[in-house]
């Protein structure tokens, strides 16, 4: 759980040690050290910084998870694991910021991805809803609703369900 900077310094440490091997003509460990540059630099492009992003975000701290997301260089190398997890955050913390666009977009984008479980993919969907709900769109608000129907699992889930079902009944 390393950000950018202290991969960078690993980084280094890895072309460091393997020069120091060279020099004194330690092949095999040089190779070694090759290796495990190269598995951090694998690392950072596949796995980035999102668990530590996730651990600030677990503790409600959504400026340092919003810094930490910034750092990955490109999402779209993440490893599919990991995009879903990048996705939620990211539309959560414009959630809170009523940025309802962009977190309806990152939305979209993470139930696309696998997330840690049915209920959590039910919550993208509710979210979905409730952001086509807002829009007084009642077919998208149904449609998500029917999809997270399928995976709620806990009641409290069920039961934000109905209630986005009964405000789309109104429309």
């Amino acid at each position: 759980m390393y950000n950018a900077k202290g991969r960078y310094a690993l980084m280094a440490i890895f072309v460091i040690a393997a020069g120091v091997c060279l020099f004194y003509d330690q092949i095999q460990l040089a190779v070694l050290a090759g290796f495990f540059f190269a598995f951090v630099i694998w690392s950072h492009f596949k796995h980035s910084s999102i668990l530590l992003a996730s651990k600030h975000f677990k503790n409600g701290d959504y400026e340092k998870t919003e810094k930490i997301l910034a750092e990955v260089p490109n999402p779209d190398r993440l490893a599919r694991n990991r995009r879903g997890y990048y996705e939620f955050m990211r539309a959560n913390i414009a959630l809170k910021r009523e940025e309802y666009d962009v977190a309806e977009h990152h939305f979209q984008i993470a139930s696309r991805f696998p997330l840690g479980g049915k209920n959590d993919k039910a919550f993208v969907l509710i979210h979905l809803a409730n952001l086509a709900l807002r829009k007084k769109d009642a077919v998208r608000t149904k449609a998500y609703i029917e999809k997270a129907k399928e995976l709620a699992v806990t009641p409290k889930a069920q039961e934000i369900i109905n209630k986005i079902e009964q405000e789309a009944n109104r429309l």
